[in-house]
């Protein structure tokens, strides 16, 4: 029998200790998705190129933050797509955040440039004036010179309040977004965001620090507890924010 060259759909599921078996309900939502998916490893993750990572950034998860900070510091893995769930300690899908991606700071212009146009991020830039949110308390100038550069006329908010203030007065094509705001997470904006028409399916790039400490890695994973359902995702719902993200 000729072998199938059909491209395997292969997700890898990270920051979950083996053996707990809180992986389970979270594999078995993929599999029913049509993914092929499997517990990855850090360390092999640069050979291994999966499609995708699944990754559990809860308190409960195997340091989830400190994963996320590896892959995306390494430019030989920073290109994988990762999307963020939300594990309880039994591993029922609490919350899921489809956020477009992830860059660390400082921003490297080309590499910005290379992740938009692959995200199809550039294509109307000569036929529309576009604008892009930058959403910090420092309000990251660096980061706003390289998109003004790209072309994009840049819009500043120093808050999450601030930010949903202005998409909802004049919606913006893109938003790149601190993790951790003054006044709620990236993931919280995100939340906030979907609930609007006008700006539901805008795409928001999360900014990460390089460097995290252990207390703000747990402070993160604190912080986007109250975003999370008392009841679990159902599979269905699960499955329709992983095809948002692609």
């Amino acid at each position: 029998m000729a072998e199938s060259t059909t491209p395997r759909s292969e997700l890898w599921l990270l920051g979950i200790k083996p053996g707990e078996g809180r992986e389970e309900l979270l594999s078995s939502y993929l599999t029913i998705g049509g993914y092929d998916c499997k517990m990855g490893q850090l360390d092999i993750i640069e050979a291994g190129r999966p499609l995708g990572i699944v990754l559990d950034i809860s308190p409960y998860s195997d340091d989830g933050w400190g994963i996320l900070l590896k892959i995306k510091t390494s430019a030989a893995t920073r290109n994988i797509p990762v999307l963020p769930v939300y594990l309880s300690e039994k591993g029922k899908v609490g919350g899921v955040f489809p956020v477009a991606g992830f860059f660390t700071l400082p921003v490297d212009g080309q590499h910005l440039h290379n992740r938009l146009a692959v995200y199809g991020l550039m294509e109307d830039l000569e036929t529309w004036d576009l604008q892009s949110m930058v959403v910090s308390r420092s309000g990251e100038d660096k980061l706003s010179k390289e998109i003004e550069l790209l072309g994009f006329e840049v819009v500043k908010g120093y808050t999450g309040k601030e930010a949903l203030a202005l998409s909802s007065i004049h919606p913006v094509y893109m938003i790149f977004c601190n993790q951790m705001l003054s006044d709620m997470s990236a993931f919280e904006l995100l939340e906030r965001l979907r609930l609007d028409p006008y700006s539901s399916n805008t795409p928001l790039f999360v900014l990460l620090k390089e460097n995290m400490k252990e207390g703000e890695k747990l402070a993160m994973s604190r912080e986007i507890a109250h975003l999370v359902r008392k009841d679990q995702l159902s599979c269905e719902e699960f499955l329709g924010c992983l095809r948002r993200r692609e």
